[in-house]
């Protein structure tokens, strides 16, 4: 066969993103939203948590009344200024009629610290202003975008301080699997390097698969990027494969047709993952078994003699192995019956015949 070489793998299933539910303020917990419970759905912008704005509210006030007043000492020290100058541009030109020089004014003469400071005044209370508005803003929490509940225990009446977690929240529309894979698998997967975390690339398909209810589901995903560091304790590399839209339920593809009680992707399910690796011109497809020491295969020719070919293994599954080498399609391999052979020896055949496979999946 030829065409992409199927690269597998496993891992479970996580949020793209997640987040702690947290007051920035604290305060008394006034309203829950009905949507906050552990398997809900939360919509961008909705409000999840409410805390008690009274005191908030009186604080905004408070600031308010200060801006007032601080813009009020601006307007004088203004008018202060202002007639100060007047008044020394006065004396100056009594000054001059009368023959003398008049010394130039110092600040403090034309009050210029003091506006300076009203000013300043001024300024502090609206970023006290700002900040009180802010502290009011921060009463209502948000959903930052489109997600499920996790978890929750947040509950109207009850006191909460700053930083407190209420509960967690995930990203609903798209999920990952992290598959951890050895270097050779991955060195399969095409252009994996070049890929960058979350440029909605599509190039690499993946598909996705689990088990339910006695069937196979599975939904259509991509890889998204390979992270860059090697586990320490397994020395594997995590390719990160993203699956859009995981609500959309899973399409059956063993166990029956029918999806009315398919689930979505569930987050923290084991899913087993295909992507499509390298293009190859031409591969075989063989059972494992055929697999001996050194990575040798004993075939047949047609003059019923052991041939053995050298293959190198591609990709393998618990039954099947994807390898290059000298091989024809429709080929005889031996899986059992000889514990040892060599090139030339005569075989004789059972009934059952094992051979080699078009590269199809």
């Amino acid at each position: 066969g030829s065409g992409p070489i199927p690269v597998f793998g496993g891992g479970t299933v996580r949020p793209r993103w997640e987040i702690d539910i947290a007051p920035e303020v604290g305060g008394k917990i006034v309203a829950v939203s009905p949507n906050l419970q552990s398997g809900g759905h939360v919509s961008a912008g909705e409000v999840l948590v409410r805390i008690d704005p009274a005191d908030y509210e009186n604080r905004v006030q408070q600031a308010d009344a200060d801006v007032a007043a601080q813009r009020v000492a601006v307007l004088q020290a203004e008018q202060e200024t202002y007639i100060a100058r007047a008044e020394y541009e006065q004396f100056r030109a009594r000054e001059r009629r009368r023959g003398n020089g008049a010394a130039p004014p110092s600040p403090l003469v034309l009050r210029e610290p003091q506006l300076r400071a009203a000013r300043a005044s001024l300024a502090r209370a609206e970023a006290q202003l700002r900040d009180a508005e802010l502290a009011l803003a921060r009463t209502a929490i948000t959903s930052p975008f489109d997600g499920r509940v996790r978890a929750e225990i947040a509950d109207v009446g009850r006191f909460v301080a700053p930083g407190q977690s209420l509960g967690q929240i995930y990203a609903w529309d798209a999920v990952e699997v992290v598959v951890p894979m050895s270097d050779g698998d991955a060195a399969l997967i095409p252009d994996l390097w070049s890929l960058q975390a979350g440029d909605d690339d599509r190039s690499i398909p993946a598909a996705v698969t689990i088990d339910y209810g006695g069937r196979r589901l599975m939904w259509e995903g991509y890889v998204d990027r390979a992270e860059t560091a090697l586990d320490e304790q397994s020395r594997t590399i995590a390719v990160v494969v993203r699956v859009p839209d995981p609500s959309t339920r899973g399409r059956a593809i063993e166990g029956g047709s029918e999806t009315g009680v398919a689930p979505p992707l569930l987050v923290g399910q084991f899913a087993q993952v295909t992507i499509d690796g390298l293009e190859l011109a031409e591969y075989f497809v063989l059972p494992r078994r055929a697999l001996r020491l050194g990575n040798d295969v004993w075939t047949i020719g047609p003059d019923g003699r052991v041939r053995i070919v050298a293959a190198e293994v591609l990709q393998a599954t618990d039954e099947r192995i994807y390898v290059v080498g000298d091989f024809t399609d429709g080929q005889p391999v031996i899986v059992g019956g000889i514990a040892l052979a060599t090139n030339g020896m005569e075989v004789r055949l059972a009934e059952a015949v094992t051979s080699v496979e078009a590269g199809s999946r």
